[in-house]
């Protein structure tokens, strides 16, 4: 009896489980998250970077079923690096670590660009649909976090290791003059010891019941990514710091509560290809100190309601038919660097996404107009049936894994003829690994992804009549490499490598949570 007993509550217990939230929250790459709660709704900002538009928006009502619902910028600028001009380009820069805050009935999310040395403040009083205002100044000020005080007085914290806190204007269009300009705290890495890798940054500030919470990571040497925690009485300190949490590498991130008073901390996990994907862990107050985790871990379960999965929030298929009022593009998509909007359409032919060639290069990287989702885990495909008749000699399109070490599959218009080929690229050099002749108009191709435990494979396919698919090159390694700073992107491409003019039509792109 006792044994029947205990498998029905092994088997009970599994089933409450698998009803609740597990982590990852979110297997794909919304790095650098930052997260408000207004009433029962959460917002959340998080950074993409070269992408455009940049800075998503997304929305949930239980912290962990999200959805895209804005941007808050939809370009840096108009100069080479962000245009793919002139063999420039804005890889692993562009806009980084957002923070987003609510004051005053006034949403506002600040991020910072390496690329043109600034710092941008967006403003809106309506997040889901804008507008927008943009200020921006010099110099680009690292990891920042901004807190409106009780006193109407609003402050940014800054810095790598040692830290800086300075006062903005009222209206946040820079730094107040005579106004508060210190050093915050002189070495915020110090509660993980002396031998640091990366020193404290990603920076998220609180005021919390009258004190003051300052969030970071740090890295030690030898060790992994860590979650500091200082507090004061005052802003100005002194400040008192411990580690928080030193799991799994799960860090960097701040506080978020509940409308019924739990409280969490939002992180995420460098995690291979996919990117760096985002953890919570439940969060306790002892003596004045929010304790994060269970018994100093990351639990795989959540007091939370499951997940509905990535699709169609975060990601989602598209079949490019549109009804007056839709946007031209969901918000799942963003373009790989600034597009040139004269040379696509969901508009010329009806139900289709025209490509056409937007530039001349000899390299995938630089090529523009590449439209990108995001890939996810543990596993994904996305399939894409392209029409290619109107190709010119030197054009290449088809379905890319985007990233550094890239790889794709596509229709090369060449010689005369056309050819199906798989490239591979490996530390940065790319291979044609192999061909086939083509001679139709319409080709099915597929790109799989398996990130479980960190496999990072990926596989391409392709198929004449969409039931049939034959395997073309290699399994691929989907490395994360720094240079590109971002998780491997679905990418649909054209582009020439002679003339422009050709263009290429998309019947749709279908995503998979399968191989």
């Amino acid at each position: 009896m006792k044994k029947y007993l205990s498998v029905i509550l092994l088997f009970f217990g599994i089933s409450l489980a698998a009803q609740k939230a597990q982590n990852p929250v979110i297997f794909a790459d919304v790095p650098d998250l930052s997260i408000i709660r207004i009433g029962s709704d959460y917002f959340m900002s998080s950074t993409t970077m070269h992408m455009s538009p940049g800075v998503p928006i997304m929305k949930s009502k239980d912290l962990i079923n999200w959805k895209i619902i804005n941007y808050a910028s939809n370009t840096l600028g108009n100069t080479d690096e962000l245009n793919l001009d002139n063999d420039k380009n804005n890889y692993g820069r562009g806009s980084w670590a957002s923070n987003i805050r609510f004051h005053n009935n006034t949403f506002y999310v600040t991020t910072f660009a390496q690329t043109t040395g600034k710092t941008y403040i967006y403003t809106t009083k309506d997040i889901e649909k804008g507008p927008w205002k943009e200020i921006s100044f010099s110099p680009a000020y690292h990891d920042h976090s901004i807190l409106f005080d009780d006193d109407a007085s609003v402050y940014m914290v800054y810095g790598n290791g040692k830290l800086f806190i300075k006062e903005l204007k009222s209206d946040l269009s820079g730094i107040k003059e005579n106004g508060l300009n210190q050093v915050l705290i002189e070495n915020a890495s110090s509660p993980a010891g002396n031998a640091i890798m990366l020193g404290a940054e990603g920076s998220q500030l609180y005021k919390i019941k009258g004190k003051y919470y300052l969030f970071n990571i740090v890295w030690p040497k030898n060790g992994m990514r860590t979650v500091l925690i200082h507090r004061a009485d005052k802003i100005t300190g002194p400040w008192e710091g411990k580690i928080g949490l030193q799991d799994l590498g799960v860090a960097q991130g701040g506080l978020i509560d509940t409308p019924d008073g739990k409280w969490f901390s939002y992180l995420f996990r460098d995690y291979g290809g996919v990117g760096r994907i985002p953890y919570f862990v439940p969060v306790k107050w002892e003596d004045g100190w929010p304790v994060l985790g269970e018994n100093n871990k990351v639990p795989q379960y959540l007091d939370l309601p499951e997940s509905k999965g990535l699709i169609p929030g975060i990601v989602n298929s598209d079949d490019f038919n549109r009804k007056k009022g839709d946007n031209d593009l969901p918000l799942v998509w963003q373009w790989n660097h600034n597009p040139d909007n004269s040379f696509w359409s969901v508009k010329e032919r009806k139900g289709y996404l025209r490509l056409k060639t937007a530039s001349i290069t000899n390299t995938f990287t630089q090529a523009k107009n590449t439209l990108t989702q995001r890939t996810f885990g543990p596993e994904c495909s996305g399939i894409t049936l392209l029409e290619v008749f109107k190709m010119k000699e030197g054009d290449f399109a088809g379905l890319s894994l985007l990233q550094k070490d890239f790889g794709l599959v596509g229709i090369k218009a060449e010689n005369g003829s056309k050819r199906i080929v798989m490239v591979e690229t490996i530390d940065g050099i790319s291979k044609e690994i192999q061909s086939v002749p083509f001679t139709g108009n319409k080709i099915y191709f597929k790109a799989a992804c398996n990130f479980k435990d960190k496999a990072d494979l990926g596989r391409f396919y392709y198929s004449l009549d969409g039931k049939e698919w034959i395997g073309i090159g290699n399994v691929i390694k989907l490395p994360y490499t720094l240079p590109h700073f971002m998780g491997y992107r679905f990418g649909l491409f054209n582009y020439a490598e002679k003339d422009l003019g050709g263009y290429v039509d998309f019947d749709y792109f279908h995503l998979d949570n399968k191989n």
